[in-house]
C-alpha cells in the first residue's frame, strides 16, 4: 500500500512574516511526516526479511519506552501521596 504524496508548505501568514521561524516550522512539518527519514531508508534497496526486523526492533523499543513512561508517573503519583 502505498503512501500518497505529501507536500509540506508553510505560508508567511503562519509565521508573521519572520523567515527563521518559518524555516523552524518548515523543518518541524518534514520531520512529522517523516520525509527525509523517507528519503533515506529507501536510498538503498532493503530486503523484506531485514525491514520485518527494523519493524520488530522499533515496536519493541517503544514498548519498553511507554512502559518506562508509565513507571515513572506511577512512582510520581505515589511520592505525591
Amino acid at each position: 500500500m502505498a503512501k500518497k504524496p505529501v507536500n509540506v508548505s508553510v505560508a508567511a501568514r503562519e509565521t508573521r512574516g519572520n523567515i527563521d521561524r518559518m524555516i523552524r516550522k518548515f523543518i518541524k512539518k518534514t520531520k512529522k511526516e517523516k520525509i527525509v527519514e523517507q528519503v533515506r531508508n529507501r536510498r538503498y534497496y532493503e530486503k523484506p526479511s531485514v525491514k520485518k526486523k527494523e519493524k520488530r526492533r522499533r515496536a519493541l523499543r517503544a514498548r519498553q519506552r511507554e512502559q518506562q513512561k508509565r513507571l515513572k508517573a506511577q512512582e510520581r503519583r505515589n511520592r505525591n501521596k
